[in-house]
């Protein structure tokens, strides 16, 4: 029998638990004067930012930054149709890395009940070290797996060994231009506020795995 061209695609999954969690927030101020808001904006700010700074140096937070500042007015309509006075609005976001679950549970129902400070989202992440082991981890076993099913091929064919012509991230073998695709997918959060045994704020966080895939494309000459 002449050689049999086989191919093949191999997946794998992993899930593993985050290893941190970014948090997303945001301190707004509107009012009628420009420099009022301002100067409100800054002032809700200021405790939002000496709070990261001392959980940085204590270790519970990994790394923050505050950024988009915007200020801004729009003249709202009245509801029979005239325009009102301007009204100025400010903001500024923030996002904190936390490497503490427990204390950015604390934290986040801690800063959602100042004034101004308004919660957005958790992100769930791995450390750049575990991640990119995984995805080395992934793709090994994705490529094992196309080497069993290609094996499994050939044995059902009659054939005894398969050799290794290609192998691709899936797509490009067949369409050598085409984007691979994405191999890390990471779920938000599931969070909910909740007031603790001792009647403090807390938030209840349920952080989801983070899924890591790996998929390839493979052809094998099958003798």
């Amino acid at each position: 029998m002449s050689d049999v061209v086989i191919t093949v695609r191999g997946e794998h999954e992993l899930r593993l638990a985050p290893e941190r969690a970014v948090a997303h927030l945001t301190v707004r101020a509107e009012g009628p004067e420009r420099g009022a808001v301002v100067e409100r904006m800054a002032a809700y700010s200021e405790p939002v930012r000496d709070d990261l700074a001392s959980r940085t140096s204590a270790g519970t937070v990994v790394e923050w930054s505050s950024q988009r500042v915007s200020v801004w007015s729009e003249r709202p309509w009245s509801p029979d149709g005239k325009r009102l006075a301007p009204v100025h609005y400010g903001s500024v976001d923030f996002t904190a890395t936390f490497s503490d679950f427990a204390a950015l549970s604390w934290w986040a129902g801690e800063v959602a009940e100042r004034d101004g400070v308004q919660l957005g989202w958790i992100e769930w992440q791995l450390t750049p070290e575990t991640r990119a082991a995984s995805e080395r981890d992934a793709a090994t076993s994705a490529v094992r797996v196309a080497v069993a099913r290609a094996e499994s091929y050939a044995a059902a064919i009659g054939l005894s060994s398969v050799t290794p012509s290609q192998i691709a991230d899936l797509g490009l073998l067949a369409r050598p231009d085409s984007p691979a695709p994405q191999a890390e997918r990471m779920l938000m959060s599931k969070a909910s506020f909740a007031a603790d045994s001792g009647g403090g704020p807390s938030v209840q966080l349920q952080p989801e795995d983070i899924v890591i895939t790996a998929a390839v494309e493979a052809r094998f000459i099958a003798r």
